[in-house]
């Protein structure tokens, strides 16, 4: 049965968050909210628990998931980044934008795109989030809160509950999140491209 940790929004528990970090490491899926919807998030390096991870999503490897980092100096760790990339980036950062970025040696190949090497990657802007990446002391790797035959997000902390009791380790609730995904920004052509409207707004990118 899923663990329920109830954390304030903007003073979360560190002590609930520890426990948290603690199913990470012993390769839970965790549901947790974002600045955008709600996310499945595990361990990068946990090769079971992001085959979980896309089950519950109900999507195979061409499926972009998300690495979220903590700021931008982590995020260019994980991905390939020109200066210009990295100036558009920064303009929305920290926010609800997923890029979709090259892929360095630190990401593993099970998690990337099989062909084209490429992974998305944001920087949360949600204090809960931000807290749990620093106590993990890693990127989480992460794809937005959508069940199978949904056509949306879930939002609702005890609805998440209720319907993946036995299929995640832990329920991070801290109150709803926005029903609508991030914005997803291809940054791999000759300009950004714009493959998911959401709720970052490309105005900030210049698009």
């Amino acid at each position: 049965m899923a663990q329920f940790f109830n954390v304030h929004p903007d003073n979360p528990q560190a002590r609930l968050l520890k426990q948290a970090v603690q199913l990470l490491h012993q390769g839970s899926v965790l549901a947790a909210p974002t600045d955008s919807s709600y996310a499945l998030v595990c361990h990068l390096d946990d090769k079971n628990a992001a085959d979980q991870l896309r089950r519950l999503r109900g999507v195979d490897d061409k499926h972009h998931l998300t690495l979220l980092c903590r700021d931008l100096s982590e995020l260019a760790n994980y991905a390939r980044v020109n200066n210009q990339q990295f100036r558009t980036i920064k303009q929305a950062t920290p926010g609800p934008f997923t890029f979709i970025l090259e892929a360095t040696k630190e990401v593993p190949r099970r998690v990337s795109h099989p062909q084209r090497k490429t992974i998305g990657l944001r920087v949360p802007d949600h204090k809960v989030l931000q807290e749990l990446l620093a106590l993990h002391g890693a990127p989480l790797l992460a794809a937005t809160l959508i069940l199978p035959g949904d056509e949306g997000p879930l939002n609702d902390p005890e609805e998440i509950r209720e319907r993946l009791e036995h299929q995640v380790g832990a329920v991070i609730d801290a109150g709803a999140c926005s029903l609508q995904a991030t914005t997803v920004v291809d940054m791999t052509g000759d300009s950004p491209t714009v493959l998911r409207q959401g709720q970052g707004d490309p105005a900030l990118l210049g698009l």
